[in-house]
C-alpha cells in the first residue's frame, strides 16, 4: 500500500487532496490541530471507502508534529507523499501591509509556514531518500510569487517557503524524490475578494496528483483561472 500525509488537513482543499489520492488506493493520514474536525474528515473518507486516520498536532509544536508524522508512518507502514498546507486562523494570524509590518508579524508566519515545512520534511525525507522514491509538496497562495500589499507579512513567509521548496527540488534531482511548490491563485470554494476568481477544491487537487505522477520534473505548478 502507499500513503499520503496531509499536514493542515482542512474541510476544503485537504479533503479534496485526500479524495484524489485515496480514490487511487492511497492510505490517507491527516494532521491538524483540531481532533474533532479530523475525526469528522476521517469519518467522511471512511464512508467513501478510503482508508484514513487522524494524527492531531499543531505545526508550531515541533515535537508534536514529529510524533504525529512518525505515528502516521508507523500506522501505514511508511509515508510516500507529504503535502504541507497549514492554514492560519483569523485569531492567530495578523495581516499587515509592508509598511505596517513588524518583525514579529513575519516571525509568526515563518514559524507557521517555512519552519513547520522544514520540520515535517526532516521527519519524512530520510526514509524517502533511502527508498529512492517519494514526493514532497508545499502549498501557498500565489502571493508567494506576486505579493499583495494587504497580506504583506503572510506573503513574505510564503515566498520563503516557495524559495526553499524549489531549492529542495534542485537538491533532490536524481534521487527519485520529488519536491515541488503549488501556488494557488484563486479563492477556494467561495470568493472572499471582489472580482477575484474562485475554484472548487476538487478542481485544484489533481495538480497534486500530476506532480506526484506525470510532472515529477517540475519544481512548481500554479493553479489559476
Amino acid at each position: 500500500m502507499t500513503s499520503i500525509v496531509i499536514v493542515g488537513a482542512g474541510p476544503q482543499l485537504g479533503l479534496a487532496i485526500a479524495r484524489t489520492f485515496g480514490s487511487r488506493g492511497f492510505d490517507v493520514a491527516l494532521v491538524a490541530r483540531n481532533r474533532d474536525k479530523l475525526d469528522q474528515l476521517v469519518g467522511t473518507l471512511t464512508a467513501e471507502g478510503i482508508s484514513a486516520a487522524a494524527f492531531p498536532a499543531d505545526v508550531l509544536d515541533r515535537d508534536a508534529l514529529t510524533q504525529a508524522l512518525k505515528g502516521a508512518a508507523a500506522h501505514f507502514g511508511g509515508i510516500d507523499v507529504l503535502e504541507y498546507s497549514p492554514v492560519g486562523t483569523m485569531g492567530s494570524t495578523t495581516l499587515t501591509t509592508p509598511t505596517l509590518t513588524e518583525p514579529a508579524h513575519v516571525q509568526h508566519e515563518m514559524e507557521f509556514q517555512l519552519y513547520g515545512a522544514i520540520a515535517a520534511t526532516k521527519v519524512v525525507l530520510p526514509a524517502m531518500r533511502e527508498a529512492g522514491a517519494g514526493t514532497l509538496l508545499f502549498t501557498t497562495g500565489a502571493g508567494s510569487i506576486d505579493p499583495v500589499p494587504q497580506v504583506g507579512n503572510v506573503n513574505a513567509a510564503a515566498a520563503a517557503l516557495r524559495n526553499w521548496a524549489i531549492n529542495l527540488h534542485k537538491e533532490l534531482e536524481g534521487t527519485g524524490v520529488q519536491a515541488a511548490h503549488v501556488g494557488i491563485d484563486v479563492s477556494i470554494g467561495v470568493s472572499v475578494v471582489p472580482d477575484f476568481p474562485t475554484a472548487q477544491p476538487e478542481e485544484i487537487s489533481p495538480v497534486y496528483w500530476d506532480l506526484h505522477t506525470t510532472k515529477r520534473d517540475q519544481a512548481e505548478l500554479v493553479f489559476s483561472r
